[in-house]
């Protein structure tokens, strides 16, 4: 029960920084609201251009968003939720994988980066397994004759 109630906790504290972030950048755009760090990375050179990209990642905030909800949604309604909280976990692992595509391993390996691959390819697996781990239930067959475990009468031939 105290691994349920930990579980619990760790998926809605884990949603709750995923709306923090999808806030920051579907409300900033490329220029986020500043909640992770400078402002004023970009220069402007086509501002047309620039707001159609700014549009596209507002939205990917907001699906980020959207799966912070479903995380936060979760710690409250685990069993309900639990097969598309790994579905969900699946899915980050493999966007982490994504971040591989840069080909910039100074980057990638950067103490602003690392942290954030290594949650998206170590941590939500493993939160994945363990949302696995706590819909099974370890069911001890029992003999409808004897009623104790492990006890099954043979089927007549």
């Amino acid at each position: 029960m105290k691994q349920t109630k930990l579980l619990n906790i760790v998926v809605a504290l884990t949603g709750f920084a995923i709306i923090i972030l999808g806030l920051n950048i579907g409300l900033g755009g490329i220029l986020t609201l500043g909640w992770q760090g400078a402002r004023d990375f970009v220069t402007i050179t086509d501002a047309p251009s620039f707001w159609v990209q700014d549009s596209h990642v507002r939205f990917i905030g907001g699906l980020w968003f959207g799966v912070g909800v479903t995380f936060l949604t979760g710690g409250f309604w685990l069993s309900q939720l639990r097969p598309t909280l790994m579905i969900l976990c699946t899915l980050i692992a493999a966007a982490g994988l994504f971040r591989l595509s840069a080909l910039r391993s100074d980057i990638i390996l950067s103490a602003d980066i690392a942290p954030s691959m290594i949650l998206e390819l170590v941590g939500f697996p493993l939160l994945a397994i363990w949302l696995l781990r706590s819909g099974t239930e370890l069911v001890v067959p029992t003999s409808k004759a004897s009623g104790q475990p492990g006890k099954e009468k043979p089927l007549p031939s």
